[in-house]
């Protein structure tokens, strides 16, 4: 989308000023209802701030082209300070916007404070032999876990796959030098993924962005938003590895 921005701003400069408006958290739309599950509302603000922060480009001159703006900056510009009037439910940690690169580890701790964590049953990692390319992806990864590695997420993410060598998975990046594999995790899980085989393969392989798969509705996720985003910042450091 930037790109375009930047074609058309200069294709129509004399014209016809051309910028994109992007939101800095999730905004509360049916399509959230639908990725997100019960309870995402809480963690969105309402329309009203990308209407407001429409109004505020509008009434900068034609010269205000080929920027790339982000609704919470702007209306910080137009000496907004106080932005609980835009949540869905003020006080509630918001969830960042998945396109942008910005990740600060203090939304993971209030999202955990405020229970955003599934209750799952705890019970210890099955022994089940596995084969194949899920296998093979669960087998690299785990050979690339690190104590720093675990120290940074601190999380239990489950798999639930369906298709050829489904069943449940998971990647414990909580406890010692963290640990990965078939079965159920050891500790309760933040985050619980649903997808096909071949999607989590291509995630992982970096041939599928976590992101598109969220929207296109390929990926499921329940748990702590955060910490979804979280892992995918750390599947694009390890793709090389995989």
């Amino acid at each position: 989308m930037s790109m375009c921005v930047l074609g058309m701003a200069e294709e129509f400069k004399d014209e016809v000023a051309v910028n994109a408006l992007w939101p800095k958290t999730a905004i509360h739309t049916a399509a959230m209802d639908m990725l997100g599950g019960s309870g995402i509302e809480s963690q969105c603000r309402k329309v009203d701030i990308i209407a407001d922060a429409a109004y505020s480009i509008f009434k900068k001159p034609k010269t205000f082209t080929g920027n790339f703006i982000i609704d919470e900056n702007i209306l910080k510009e137009e000496g907004i300070k106080n932005f609980d009037a835009y949540a869905i439910k003020p006080g509630h940690p918001l969830l960042p916007d998945f396109f942008l690169d910005e990740f600060p580890d203090t939304i993971t701790q209030k999202t955990k404070s405020h229970g955003a964590a599934p209750q799952v049953k705890e019970e210890k990692p099955q022994s089940k032999s596995r084969s194949g390319a899920v296998e093979e992806t669960f087998r690299a990864v785990k050979n690339s876990l690190s104590d720093d590695i675990v120290k940074a997420i601190q999380a239990v993410y489950k798999f639930e796959l369906s298709g050829e060598d489904g069943g449940t998975w998971f990647l414990d990046l909580k406890n010692k030098s963290g640990n990965a594999g078939y079965g159920e995790p050891s500790d309760k899980a933040d985050v619980v993924m649903h997808m096909t085989t071949d999607d989590f393969v291509k995630m992982f392989s970096g041939t599928l962005k976590p992101t598109t798969a969220f929207m296109s509705g390929k990926l499921k996720i329940k748990g702590n938003m955060a910490l979804a985003i979280k892992l995918e910042k750390l599947m694009n450091q390890m793709h090389a590895k995989l």
